[in-house]
C-alpha cells in the first residue's frame, strides 16, 4: 500500500468521529449522524449537569453556614440517589409504553447511528434514546445508591474551603472545583444515564455493565485518599497526596479517553499479577493462572472466570479464547523468564562465593536442575526460602549458622512434597470414614465400631498418615474399610512392569485406539496451559464421554515434555461400573453443564469426592448414537417398496463394479477394430477371461447345508454361524462348506465334516427334502455366446457365471418387466470413461440402446434376488430383513447358488445393506426427489460410510481408518425391538477431572495386597464393589493387569509441552 492510504476509511472515520466525544464526555450523544430536535441535545445537557446542580445545593448550605459537611454530602447524595432512581423508573415506564412486540435487537458496535424518530420533549423513544437503562433489576438499584454514594462524597471532596485550605488560593480553588464537578458529572453520567464506550476494552461483551463502574470506581479512589486525609493526624505525606490528587483529579477525563487507566477486569488480573510478582516474590502469571484455567478454584468454588455451560466444542472454544491467551503466558514465563530469573538469583548467592563444601555442591546441583526440570515448585521453594530468611534474624539460629541455600531449598521441596502428601492422605482418610456411614450400601455392622475407634484413636491415625507421607508410601485401607495400615514404598506408578504391554484387549479396544492420538494432542495444550492444574509424576485423570472412560497416569515430567500412560475401561458397564460411571457423569454435569444460572464463586458440590473437574478438551472421536427402529423396518409400506430399492441400489452397485475393473483393460479403439469399433477375436476372449472369477461346482447338494438337529430353532432371529464365519477369498475371504443330515436319518461322518459343532453353527438348520442327486463330475453346459451391439459393453459386462442361477424363464420376463430402465440409462449416462484413450463421443447413448447388456444385468439382479428373497413376491418381514442384513438368513436353493460365488454374494449383501439404510433415511429424512439425489445418497454411503455389523473385522478397520459415519443394525431379543447404532467422527468436548493421588495409589495398594497375599480374587469381593465417592470399581478396572483389567492400554507418550 502506498503513503496515501487513510488509517480509517471514510465510513470508519464518521463513525470514530460521532464515538469519541461520547467517549470524552462519559456518554452523551451530541454528534448523531442525522438531524435531531433541539430537545434532545438539552435533556443531554441537563441530564449531564445535574449532580453539579445537587451537589452545588449543599455546597451552597454548606458555604452559609446552615450545615455541617457530612450533613451537606448526605443530603446531596439522597437527592442524586432518588433523581437516579426516578430515571431509571422512567426509562422502565417508556420500554412498557411502547408497542411489546419488537424484533430483538442484537448490540452492535457499529450502529450507534441508528436513526430514532422523536415525537415529543420526553416521549417513549427520547426517554429510551437518552437513557438506555439496565438490563439487570439489581443493577438499576445498585447503580442509582452508588450514584448517590458518589454525588454525596463528590460533594464533601470538592467543597470550597476543602480546596482552599489545601492550596491557599482563590484562583486554584475555582478551577479545581469547576473541573473537579465536571470530571464527577462524566463519571455519574456514565454510570447512570448512558455508559460511554471506553477506548481501554478487555472484554469484547460486558455481561454484566461492569463497564459503568470503571469511571466512579477511580473517582472513589481519589475521594479515599482524602477521606485518610481528614480523618489523619499529623500525617504531612497524605496532605501532600491529596494535594497532587486533586490536581490529577482533573485529568481523570482525560485519562479515561486515552484508555491509560485500565477496566476493573484487566485491573484485577494485573493487580493479582504484581501482588504475585511483588508482595509474595513470585513469578508474574507462574502459579495462580494455573488455578484461572481450572473450573474450580483449589477445588473448592467455581472459577468465575471458566465458561459456562460448556456443552459444544465451538462455543466452548469460543468462551475460552482469553483463558487460553492467559495460558500461553503463563507458559511463556515458565519456560523462558522464570528459569532464567531464578539462576540469575542463585548465582548471586554468598554461599558460591566461599569454598564449595559437598552439601553447597549438592544442594546447588539439585535445585540447578529442578529450575528446569520443575520449574513451578522450584519457583515456590525459592520464594518459601527467601521469606524465611527475611523473618528469621537471629544469626545464631540454626537455620543461618549450619545451613547453606541449597541445603535450605532442599529441606523445604521435602517439607513441601510431604506436606502435599498428607493433606492428600488425610482427605483419603475422611472420605473413607465419613462415606461408609453416609452411603447406605457401604454401611455394615462393624461400621460405627470401626468409626468410633479411629475418632478415639484419631491422633494414632494422624501418626500413620504422617509416617506414610514421611516414607512416601501408600496409606492402605485395608479392604478398602476404614482400617488403615501404612504401605510399603514403591514406584509412583505403582506396578512392577512397563506400561501398556498388557491389556484386556476386546472389540471395544479399537474405539480407545481411534481416539487416543487426538486426546494426546488436546493434553498438550491444557498441561501447557495449566488447565490441568500442577500435573507431577504420579498425577491421575480421569476423562468422560459418553460411554468411553479414559484413565491417565503421569509418568514423567520435565522441562517442556509430559510422558503419560493412558488406558481404556470397559464399555460394556457392570451394575458396579454403571453406578460410579452415573456419579462421574454428575460431578462433571454440576461443573460444565449446570452453571447457566448459579453464582459467581459458587461452592463444589462434590467437595471431598476423589475426583475433581478440571476442564473438557476438543478431542476428534467418534460420538455412539442407538435409536429404536420401531416405525421403520416393520412399516409396511417401507417394506413394500424394499425390493424396487434394492434392484436399484444392485444396478448401480453392478455397474460402478464393473466400471472400476474395466480401468485395467485396453481400450478397443487402441487395438485392431473394424470400421464398427467391434473387438478382435483374442480381444474379445481375454476381456471374458479377466472378467470371470475363480469358479467352484456350480451344482447344490445336501452337502451345501450345516447340520440340521432337533434341537435347532429355524425361526431364530439371530445371525448363523455360516454367515457370521463367513470370509471371502483373498480380500473377501473363504466360504467354507457346511452340511446337513436330514431329521430322523442316520447321519455319517465323511471327510471334511466336522466332529463337533459350536451352539452357534447349529442356528437355522433347513429341512431339504427330496434334493435331486447331482453329478458333480458333469461340466455345467456352456452358455450361449452373448452378441453385443457396442463392442464397448465388454467393458461393463458381468462375469458369466453369476447369471447361471436356476430360475424358470417366467421370472426372467417378470424381472424385465420390474428392472428400472430409466434408472439404468440415468446410471450409465454418469459414466465418463476418461480412462479409455479414444472412445466415441456418444458412447453413453450407444450403451443404453445396448440390449444384451441390459440382459446381462436383469440376470444378474434376478439371481440376487433369488438368493435373497427366493422366487415368491411377498413383501418381507422385519426377521426376513433382519437376517438378511446380517447374512443369516435360512439354506434356500437361491442362497445356496449365491453365496457359491463369493464376490457376488458380497455385493448383493453391500447392497442389501445399503437399501436398508438408505430405508432408514428416507424415513427420517423425506422420500428421495430424483436419481441425481438417490445417486448421493449411495456415493455417500460408498466413500464416508461403513454400512454393516459391529461384530465385522471391516468395522474394526473402518473405525481405525476414521471413516466418518458407522451404521449398524441390531436386534434386542428381550425387548423384540430392531435398534440402529450410528458412530458419527467429530470433534466433540472431552471431560477431564483429577483424582486425589493418594486415594488411587492407598486402592491400588490394597488390591495388591488382597490379591497377591491374601488371594481373594473373588469377583463379588467387597473392595471391588461399587463406591460412588472413591470409584472403588473404576479404580480397580484402571490397575495393570493382571491385577486390573483395563481394555486398552498405551505405550509411554510424550507430548511435548512448548
Amino acid at each position: 500500500m502506498g503513503p496515501d492510504v487513510p488509517l480509517l476509511n471514510d465510513y470508519k472515520q464518521e463513525f470514530f468521529l460521532k464515538r469519541f466525544p461520547q467517549t470524552v464526555l462519559g456518554g452523551p450523544r451530541f454528534k448523531l449522524g442525522y438531524c435531531a430536535p433541539p430537545y434532545v441535545y438539552v435533556n443531554q445537557i441537563i441530564l449531564f449537569l445535574i449532580p453539579w446542580v445537587l451537589g452545588g445545593v449543599g455546597t451552597l448550605l454548606y458555604q452559609l453556614g446552615i450545615m455541617k459537611d457530612y450533613y451537606t454530602a448526605a443530603l446531596s447524595g439522597g437527592l442524586m440517589f432518588v433523581t437516579a432512581l426516578v430515571l431509571q423508573m422512567t426509562n422502565l415506564y417508556a420500554k412498557q409504553k411502547t408497542v411489546t412486540v419488537e424484533r430483538m435487537q442484537i448490540q452492535n458496535t457499529l450502529t450507534d447511528e441508528d436513526e430514532f424518530e422523536f415525537s415529543s420533549c420526553i416521549g417513549s423513544e427520547t426517554v429510551k434514546f437518552i437513557i438506555p437503562g439496565k438490563k439487570y433489576i439489581i443493577n438499576t438499584i445498585f447503580h442509582s445508591l452508588l450514584a448517590g454514594v458518589l454525588c454525596g462524597l463528590g460533594t464533601w471532596y470538592l467543597l470550597p474551603n476543602r480546596i482552599t485550605l489545601l492550596y491557599s488560593n482563590i484562583g486554584g480553588t475555582v478551577v479545581i472545583f469547576v473541573f473537579g464537578w465536571l470530571t464527577i458529572c462524566i463519571g455519574e453520567y456514565s454510570l447512570i444515564i448512558n455508559t460511554a464506550t471506553e477506548t481501554a476494552t478487555f472484554q469484547a461483551l460486558d455481561t454484566y455493565e461492569i463497564t459503568a463502574l470503571m469511571r466512579p470506581f477511580y473517582i472513589f479512589v481519589f475521594i479515599a485518599v482524602d477521606l485518610a486525609h481528614r480523618f489523619a493526624v499529623n500525617a504531612p505525606i497524605l496532605e501532600q497526596t491529596n494535594q497532587i490528587l486533586h490536581i490529577v483529579f482533573l485529568f481523570l477525563p482525560f485519562l479515561w479517553a486515552m484508555g491509560i487507566l485500565p477496566p476493573l477486569d484487566a485491573l484485577f488480573l494485573w493487580g493479582m499479577e504484581q501482588l504475585l510478582a511483588f508482595g509474595l516474590g513470585g513469578s508474574p502469571m507462574s502459579s495462580n493462572t494455573k488455578e484461572i484455567q481450572r473450573v474450580y478454584l483449589f477445588g473448592v468454588f467455581r472459577n468465575p472466570c471458566y465458561p459456562k455451560d460448556v456443552r459444544t466444542v465451538t462455543v466452548f472454544m469460543e468462551k475460552q479464547r482469553r483463558l487460553m491467551k492467559v495460558g500461553v503466558v503463563r507458559r511463556i514465563l515458565l519456560t523462558l523468564v522464570s528459569p532464567f530469573a531464578m539462576i540469575a538469583f542463585l548465582a548471586l548467592d554468598r554461599s558460591l562465593q566461599n569454598l564449595h563444601s559437598v552439601s553447597v555442591c549438592i544442594g546447588f546441583t539439585r535445585i540447578f536442575r529442578m529450575v528446569w526440570q520443575n520449574t513451578e515448585n522450584a519457583l515456590m521453594d525459592i520464594v518459601v526460602v527467601s521469606v524465611a530468611q527475611m523473618l528469621v534474624f537471629n544469626p545464631d539460629l540454626w537455620w543461618n549458622r549450619s545451613l547453606d541455600t541449597g541445603i535450605r531449598l532442599l529441606l523445604v521441596g521435602i517439607l513441601r512434597d510431604r506436606l502435599l502428601q498428607f493433606v492428600s492422605k488425610l482427605q483419603f482418610a475422611i472420605a473413607i470414614l465419613l462415606t461408609s456411614w453416609t452411603e447406605k450400601k457401604q454401611r455394615r455392622k462393624s461400621t460405627a465400631t470401626l468409626i468410633t475407634l479411629n475418632v478415639v484413636f484419631f491422633p494414632i491415625l494422624l501418626t500413620f498418615i504422617a509416617i506414610s507421607a514421611l516414607l512416601s508410601s501408600p496409606l492402605l485401607p485395608l479392604f478398602t474399610l476404614p482400617v488403615f495400615l501404612i504401605g510399603f514404598p514403591r514406584p509412583v506408578r505403582s506396578w512392577p512392569g512397563p506400561v501398556g504391554t498388557t491389556a484386556c484387549v476386546c472389540s471395544d479396544t479399537v474405539y480407545y485406539q481411534q481416539m487416543v492420538p487426538s486426546l494426546a494432542v488436546a493434553l498438550q495444550s491444557a498441561l501447557a496451559a495449566g488447565s490441568l492444574g500442577l500435573s507431577l509424576p504420579g498425577s491421575h485423570y480421569l476423562c468422560r464421554f459418553q460411554d468411553r472412560l479414559m484413565w491417565i497416569l503421569v509418568l514423567e515430567k520435565g522441562f517442556t515434555y509430559c510422558g503419560v500412560n493412558i488406558k481404556g475401561l470397559e464399555l460394556q458397564e457392570t451394575s458396579c461400573h454403571a453406578a460410579e460411571a452415573h456419579r462421574v457423569d454428575e460431578i462433571f454435569e454440576m461443573a460444565f453443564e449446570h452453571q447457566e444460572h448459579t453464582k459467581i464463586l459458587s461452592p463444589n458440590h462434590h467437595f471431598g469426592h476423589i475426583l475433581t473437574p478440571c476442564t473438557v478438551l476438543p478431542v476428534r472421536l467418534y460420538s455412539d448414537a442407538r435409536n429404536v427402529l420401531s416405525g421403520i423396518i416393520d412399516s409396511h409400506e417401507n417394506l413394500k417398496h424394499l425390493k424396487d430399492d434394492f434392484i436399484k441400489v444392485l444396478v448401480w452397485m453392478l455397474v460402478q463394479y464393473c466400471y472400476k475393473k474395466s480401468k485395467t483393460w485396453e481400450s478397443p479403439g487402441s487395438a485392431n477394430k473394424s470400421n464398427k469399433g467391434s473387438f478382435s477375436e483374442n480381444q474379445r476372449k481375454a476381456a471374458v477371461e479377466r472378467s470371470r472369477p475363480l469358479r467352484e461346482e456350480d451344482s447344490f447338494s445336501v452337502d451345501t447345508i450345516e447340520d440340521w438337529t432337533d434341537d435347532s430353532d429355524i425361526f431364530d432371529l439371530e445371525p448363523s454361524g455360516r454367515m457370521k464365519d463367513r470370509k471371502e477369498p483373498g480380500p473377501l475371504g473363504d466360504i467354507p462348506k457346511v452340511h446337513v443330515s436330514i431329521p430322523g436319518s442316520v447321519e455319517t461322518q465323511g471327510q471334511g465334516i466336522p466332529q463337533e459343532m459350536s451352539p452357534e453353527d447349529k442356528l437355522y438348520r433347513a429341512v431339504v427334502l427330496g434334493l435331486p442327486a447331482v453329478d458333480k463330475g458333469k461340466q455345467q453346459e456352456a452358455l450361449p455366446r452373448v452378441e453385443f451391439s457396442c463392442s464397448y459393453s465388454e467393458l461393463l459386462s458381468i462375469p458369466e457365471e453369476w447369471r447361471t442361477a436356476p430360475v424358470p424363464p417366467s421370472k426372467v420376463n417378470e424381472m424385465r418387466q420390474r428392472f428400472p430402465e430409466e434408472w439404468y440409462h440415468f446410471i450409465l449416462s454418469q459414466l465418463d470413461f476418461f480412462h479409455l484413450k479414444e472412445k466415441p463421443y456418444n458412447l453413453p447413448e450407444a450403451l443404453m440402446k445396448d440390449k444384451a447388456l441390459k440382459d446381462l444385468y436383469i440376470h444378474g439382479v434376478l439371481s440376487c434376488c433369488f438368493g435373497l428373497f427366493g422366487l415368491d413376491n411377498t413383501v418381507p418381514a422385519p426377521s426376513h430383513v433382519f437376517r438378511a442384513y446380517t447374512g443369516g438368513i435360512p439354506w434356500s436353493v437361491g442362497l445356496d447358488w449365491l453365496t457359491g460365488k463369493p464376490e457376488l454374494f458380497q455385493l448383493a449383501l453391500k447392497a442389501f445393506r445399503y437399501t436398508f439404510k438408505l430405508m432408514v433415511d428416507k424415513a427420517s429424512l423425506g422420500p428421495i426427489e430424483n436419481f441425481k439425489e438417490l445417486v448421493n445418497y449411495l456415493e455417500e454411503y460408498e466413500n464416508d460410510w461403513y454400512i454393516g455389523l459391529v461384530s465385522d473385522l471391516e468395522w474394526q478397520q473402518a473405525v481405525l481408518q476414521e471413516k466418518p459415519y458407522l451404521f449398524s443394525l441390531g436386534h434386542d431379543p428381550n425387548m423384540g425391538i430392531y435398534t440402529g447404532r450410528v458412530l458419527t467422527l467429530q470433534e466433540l468436548l472431552v471431560q477431564v477431572g483429577k483424582l486425589n493421588d493418594e486415594a488411587v495409589r492407598g486402592q491400588w495398594a490394597n488390591l495388591s495386597w488382597e490379591l497377591l497375599y491374601a488371594t481373594n480374587d473373588d469377583e463379588e469381593r467387597y473392595s471391588i464393589q461399587a463406591h460412588p465417592v472413591l470409584l472403588r470399581n473404576l479404580t480397580v478396572q484402571a490397575a495393570d493387569p493382571p491385577l486390573g483389567y483395563p481394555v486398552y492400554s498405551s505405550e509411554l507418550l510424550h507430548l511435548p509441552l512448548f
